[in-house]
């Protein structure tokens, strides 16, 4: 019996109007002047932000490796508790989510800025001030605070499927903790650790409201520079959608590394249980 295709219709139609149209229309955009002529100027104009591209690529990959280094711990003990206290901790992650985005990093503005809540409080202790705020080290630390739960969320779902017999049986084998953590639960974890990574490292690279708000505007990341040609005096749509169109490159191309590296972690799987 077929199975007929018309329930996947609608999903079809979604994808057209809300993902492949707008790809299309930044393509053209970024091939094209204003009068419609193809042009490969703007695509070359980008590599005048080549140093933007690069920090904006440090940040996120250093706002990713802090959240991967605390999201991780956090996942193992979560997945070993009890449920009533796994559902608190979960809630308790969730919960800065359920505010606004826009009001979060308002309130770390509030908390970094030269007469702060933080430069206060050392202030008692007369420490201080600090220079928090406008700086890279506070817009990693507006990135970690605001994607930390898209790497411990998919973590803790994987290592709540993880096989603890095996870290019993390495154990009764006589493997020490480290050798335990790096041959059995490391292995198994891999599949949340890419797809965290994923979830952490894209959002950040192309960022904007927290690089902005928490940057002071100093710190200009790319999204900072695709918001730019379309909201400013320098109105030029086609120069922000080369850089766009960059950006998606580079966002594919992780896409794809991390795509490989979770096939090489299936395959290893499977001959493991062969």
């Amino acid at each position: 019996m077929t199975k007929s295709r018309y329930p996947a219709f609608p999903y079809i139609v979604f994808m057209a109007i809300f993902i492949v149209i707008p790809l299309i229309m930044v393509a053209y955009f970024a091939f094209t002047t204003n009068t419609g002529e193809f042009t490969i100027q703007n695509i070359i104009r980008v590599g005048d932000y080549v140093p933007v591209i690069i920090k904006s690529l440090f940040l996120a990959f250093v706002a990713t490796v802090i959240c991967l280094g605390l999201g991780y711990p956090f996942a193992y003990i979560m997945s070993r508790k009890t449920s009533n206290i796994r559902r608190t901790m979960f809630m308790l992650i969730m919960l800065p989510m359920w505010m606004n985005f826009l009001l979060r990093t308002y309130s770390w503005m509030t908390i970094l800025e030269n007469n702060g809540l933080l430069n206060r409080f050392l202030g008692i202790f007369g420490i201080g001030p600090f220079e928090m705020i406008n700086t890279q080290g506070a817009v990693v630390l507006g990135m970690v605070y605001d994607y930390l739960p898209f790497m411990i969320v998919p973590l803790y779902t994987v290592m709540m499927k993880m096989d603890h017999s095996l870290v019993q049986a390495a154990q009764d084998l006589g493997a020490n903790p480290l050798q335990v953590f790096f041959h059995v639960t490391l292995p198994q974890s891999l599949p949340g650790i890419s797809t965290g990574i994923t979830m952490v490292f894209i959002p950040s690279v192309s960022t904007f409201i927290i690089s902005k708000m928490l940057g002071g505007g100093s710190e200009l990341m790319i999204g900072d520079l695709i918001e730019m040609q379309f909201s400013s005096n320098s109105y030029n749509p086609n120069l922000g959608s080369a850089i766009s169109f960059i950006l998606m490159i580079i966002i594919l191309i992780c896409m794809s590394v991390m795509n490989q590296f979770d096939s090489d972690n299936v395959e290893k799987e499977g001959r493991m249980v062969v």
